[in-house]
């Protein structure tokens, strides 16, 4: 569905809808197809959200702090949207590849939410994110994620971590970070499907 479909279906401006997708608190998922074209896939947005809500935002580094109380005010902002109590929030900073995150694993395991709402679904984690949806669906629970466009932020500090740890095991601490670091470095200055000149 459109956007100014939808604005006018719920009885709201187009330029407010349009000033809500820009400014990021939109309360059903949206992207952009076109430079004019803007849709709206309100199904999955409230519908999909039963019971008590548990809202969840993550970012990698301290640095981006402005970006997770963001994230949590678009996460409660939509929660508003629903009707329904939310009865967790949890945000923390820490890598998307790691699952020993504290505060997401004490928002999985609290009984009394039974959907749980991020805004990307790399906020959940960088990999099988789907193993959770389907452990929570097998549960009756679920997992909605407000916008499906993923942004690629902090995927770099995600792959450092990773690149130091793989470094680490062949190399040592000492000296894995710095490996991580040249790996990253000559991965962004090599051209994409870059391949060896002949006779090389």
């Amino acid at each position: 569905m459109r956007l100014k479909d939808w604005a006018i279906s719920q009885g709201i401006h187009p330029q407010t809808a349009y000033k809500w997708f820009k400014d990021g608190t939109l309360p059903v998922p949206a992207r952009r197809v076109g430079p004019r074209l803007i849709i709206v896939n309100p199904e999955s947005s409230t519908s999909a959200a039963t019971g008590g809500l548990g809202l969840y935002a993550r970012v990698s580094s301290h640095e981006q702090k402005a970006d997770l109380d963001r994230q949590m005010a678009r996460l409660q902002a939509w929660a508003d949207t629903t009707g329904l109590t939310v009865v967790r929030a949890e945000s923390e900073v820490a890598s998307g590849m790691n699952g020993a995150r504290t505060k997401i694993r004490r928002l999985l395991a609290d009984p009394a939410v039974k959907t749980i709402i991020v805004e990307h679904r790399d906020r959940l984690g960088r990999m099988n994110t789907e193993l959770v949806e389907s452990a929570l669906e097998a549960s009756g629970r679920r997992l909605v994620v407000i916008d499906p466009q993923e942004p690629d932020d902090d995927l770099v500090r995600d792959m450092a971590e990773v690149l130091t740890s793989f470094c680490a095991r062949l190399y040592g601490r000492r000296s894995a970070a710095h490996r991580a670091k040249a790996a990253l470095a000559a991965a962004a200055t090599t051209p994409a499907g870059g391949a060896r000149e002949a006779g090389g």
